[in-house]
């Protein structure tokens, strides 16, 4: 059988929801594909659920850090069991509900792995979809493929937010923000845990300095992280695992109850067959122009993960991109997106952040800039948190005055650093941003510190 759309999204998640919206809102008739439930990553498998937890963990954090200065934390505990059930509460009614919702606009979906068959083709099921219009690939991402014996044994950060008890220990292979971000967690809910990262420095993508200093936070909370360790395989043995390693000092092995895939994702592209569809692609994603329409197959677009742009792959940035699709496909291409002053987080307790440039882009881009960095573990407004890991490092460009970039580690960094991706957006200066009367104490007016 064969219908007929004006357009055919595949995938369900930001980017997807954004583009389709918006052009079923202007008459278009709209078909969304997915393979999984309906909902995409960051609701049901990523930011939403883990945020849920991190919740969880803040609690015992907040309690633990004021121990001695008049809070008793000695009863204060997580129950893991409780605490999936309760983020049930937020992922399990929404492929349905978001199905609802789409029903209810007159966007059809279907529930099947989608695969081209031709340019403007998508064979789903027993179902072949002919797009009129245009077909927007937003699929997603997955995690990394690993050359790792025994990689079979690794759990996704899928299943482990699934988990209905957590284990004694638990092993994370990378050391990137979803391991560091669950770390944080298990280690808070009583899980002895090991990072086990490849390179000199995990968090490659944020200040080395602010991550040197959240490395020697985590291993204070118990977490072993080890660099420079390249894990080479995983063997199960009874009760766990055995895992080996290269180290920095020669070969690593440890035992463990479970060991997470936490080195990175790639675009969720395997299952489309794009070659058929005369799309072009690389390891980044679709290849897009600078319209996000791809540079082989003018019907077709991408947004979100699996598109290969300058985007980091976040949430917003893919209902963004989504947003800037629409229009183009709505009035012809006009829109470029803007990927500067995108701000970042890991959810760690004490989260860290940052946007804009690191010191070493604002070199490279031969940047003629002031940093201004300071440890504010000794601020009131760590202080009285009993927080004794923060500090910031904010670079701000001679001559123009303009924030060039902001990275922030301590509580709320992940709040507080909208204030500086705000000013940067609008052209706020430094010397303006000073001038700003802010709510106090709040950790915005030490904002004015920093600059």
């Amino acid at each position: 059988m064969t219908e007929t759309f004006d357009l055919v999204v595949i995938g369900s998640g930001a980017a997807a929801q954004s583009v389709a919206s918006r052009c079923r809102t202007s008459g278009w008739t709209v078909a969304m594909v997915d393979k999984r439930p309906f909902g995409g990553t960051c609701a049901l498998r990523g930011c939403d659920p883990k945020k849920v937890l991190v919740g969880a963990a803040a609690a015992v954090d907040a309690a633990r850090l004021l121990s001695g200065k008049g809070v008793r934390p000695d009863n204060v505990a997580i129950d893991w069991t409780e605490l999936i059930r309760f983020k049930r509460t937020f992922t399990d009614p929404h492929p349905d509900n978001l199905k609802a919702r789409l029903a209810r606009a007159g966007i059809v979906t279907f529930q099947k792995t989608a695969r081209f068959v031709g340019p403007a083709q998508v064979a789903v099921g027993d179902t072949l979809l002919h797009a009129a219009r245009a077909i927007v690939v937003a699929a997603g991402s997955r995690p990394a493929d690993l050359s790792i014996d025994g990689r079979e044994h690794l759990l996704t950060s899928d299943q482990f937010l699934d988990l209905p008890s957590l284990p004694t220990s638990i092993a994370f292979v990378g050391g990137g923000y979803i391991s560091f971000e669950f770390a944080h967690v298990a280690a808070r809910a009583g899980a002895h845990v090991t990072i086990l990262h490849r390179a000199a420095r995990p968090l490659a993508e944020f200040d080395p300095g602010l991550v040197d200093r959240l490395t020697a936070r985590t291993r204070v909370l118990g977490v072993e992280v080890r660099v420079e360790t390249e894990v080479r395989a995983i063997q199960r043995i009874e009760g766990g695992y055995h895992v080996t390693a290269n180290g920095r000092d020669g070969a690593v092995a440890l035992d463990t109850d479970l060991v997470v895939h936490g080195a990175g994702r790639v675009p969720d592209l395997d299952d489309l067959a794009l070659d058929v569809g005369g799309i072009r692609y690389s390891p980044g994603g679709v290849q897009v122009n600078q319209y996000l329409q791809s540079v082989s197959n003018p019907l077709v677009y991408a947004a979100g993960d699996c598109a290969d742009t300058d985007g980091p792959a976040l949430t917003p940035v893919a209902a963004y991109e989504g947003r800037i699709v629409a229009t183009n496909l709505l009035e012809g291409n006009h829109v470029m997106p803007d990927y500067e002053a995108i701000p970042s987080v890991v959810f760690t307790l004490p989260p860290l952040a940052g946007v804009g440039l690191r010191e070493d882009e604002a070199r490279a881009n031969s940047l003629s800039f002031v940093a201004h960095h300071d440890d504010t573990s000794n601020w009131y407004s760590s202080r009285r948190l009993g927080e004794a890991f923060s500090a910031f490092n904010v670079l701000v460009e001679q001559g123009s005055g303009r924030i060039v970039g902001a990275h922030l580690l301590g509580p709320h960094a992940d709040e507080t650093i909208n204030l500086f991706t705000l000013a940067m957006r609008a052209g706020v200066t430094a010397d303006r941003f000073k001038q700003m009367i802010w709510a106090y104490p709040t950790h915005g007016s030490d904002t004015a510190y920093m600059v």
